[in-house]
């Protein structure tokens, strides 16, 4: 067996051992386990919203050749919210209404997720949000009552992250460009806080609605204020645009900014004005270890595809294994809202993943599964993400566990 294979072959022999001891105590017949799955699969945000959906598709494949659950096959339930809040409202509460839904993933927009938050708490049916990392979205509701968990790095440990790396390179006069969404508004502060934690304040910032298609005024400004950064807060196209209109004012600084800096729309609609870019990121498309080879190759046999967004298909491809980790430890099928949510604070095998290695991911009073130690910083180099730090790279050839 080649060593790219050895990490699933691994994972799902545990799990078909798993189902053999289960279902040998209990057969549950072939009724299909039903999680609902939102994300942006048509918009402006489908560049990291379908590769969400296939890390999702290929976890499930894999999950339904060893037996699914009790012989029950895993069976999605998806829906589009084309990165709109009352789409994804109504996207929401039609999976929560469909017969047999046990579970959401979902949501790469901290606006759209937020609008859609109650749904799945007043319902108790348990969202897990493998994108979205605006910092409230785990806060809103006390975390032992919360059936809101989340495996991509919140803004407020991403934000601290990229602003200890832009001290550490002496660039210290930040300008902000963040747009008016809930993610922007959320990770704003959550960048004015790092800013305060070392004693710095913003010395400009931006603020702009999507769609924007020039900033260039902003961008002088930014200058004349004694810039020597800009920290950029918002998605794809208007990441471009910021970038480009740094450019069309002929000013060479450094862009830096959360995961959002590392997609297609950043990269492919600045071009080389997006080179040098430097962000937050949990997963680099690099082959660094046999887990990591062995999910870049299934992904590529399975889309006959470059993964567009690495980060949003390896989380949630993380995220329906945690799932079904948890699934596994209700021994009587009786998928109820309150042991789901009980099963995933309580998941006692670590899953050696993609992104992370989890042990321990959720507890009754921690939603979120991703810690800083897991973050590296990734750079656009030449139309690709590779690693900031020749150091990150091999420090990636561990997965990280939480801290």
């Amino acid at each position: 067996m080649s060593s790219s294979l050895v990490r699933l072959s691994a994972t799902l022999g545990f799990l078909a051992a798993a189902l053999l001891t289960v279902s040998s105590a209990h057969a549950q017949g072939g009724m299909p386990v039903r999680i609902g799955v939102i994300g942006p699969f048509s918009g402006p945000s489908s560049d990291f919203g379908n590769p969400m959906l296939h890390g999702v598709q290929l976890a499930v494949d894999e999950i339904n050749a060893v037996g699914g659950y009790l012989g029950r096959p895993l069976e999605l339930v998806i829906k589009d919210d084309q990165g709109n809040p009352d789409a994804g409202l109504k996207a929401s509460q039609e999976v929560a209404n469909t017969p047999g839904v046990i579970a959401t993933i979902g949501f790469c927009n901290t606006g759209v997720a937020a609008k859609s938050l109650e749904v799945f708490q007043n319902g108790q049916m348990p969202l897990i949000i493998p994108c979205a990392t605006g910092t409230p979205l785990t806060a809103k509701f006390p975390a032992p009552q919360s059936y809101i968990f989340r495996t991509s790095a919140r803004d407020a440990i991403q934000a601290p992250f990229v602003v200890d790396d832009l001290v550490k390179r002496g660039w210290t006069k930040v300008a902000i460009f963040a747009d008016t969404t809930g993610y922007g508004e959320a990770g704003l502060k959550d960048v004015e806080a790092a800013l305060a934690a070392k004693q710095l304040k913003p010395v400009f910032v931006a603020r702009f609605g999507l769609g924007i298609k020039d900033l260039t005024k902003e961008m002088s400004a930014a200058k004349e204020a004694g810039a020597n950064v800009i920290f950029s807060y918002t998605v794809g196209p208007e990441n471009a645009v910021i970038a480009n209109s740094k450019r069309d004012i002929k000013w060479d600084v450094p862009q830096v900014g959360a995961w959002t800096l590392s997609f297609p729309f950043f990269i492919d609609g600045a071009k080389a004005a997006a080179d040098g870019a430097l962000m937050a990121q949990t997963f680099i498309a690099e082959p660094s270890n046999e887990r990591r080879a062995a999910f870049l190759s299934a992904y590529n046999r399975k889309f006959k595809q470059k993964i567009a967004v690495p980060m949003a298909a390896a989380q949630s491809y993380d995220t329906t294994y945690l799932l079904t980790y948890a699934l596994l430890g209700i021994r009587d099928g009786k998928f109820n809202g309150p042991a789901i949510k009980a099963a995933l604070e309580n998941i006692s095998r670590v899953y050696y993943g993609v992104a992370s290695t989890y042990d321990k991911p959720f507890s009754v009073d921690d939603k979120d599964a991703i810690t800083p130690n897991m973050l590296v910083m990734g750079k656009v180099k030449g139309g690709a993400i590779t690693f900031a730090y020749p150091e990150d790279a091999r420090r990636n050839l561990v997965v990280q566990r939480k801290k």
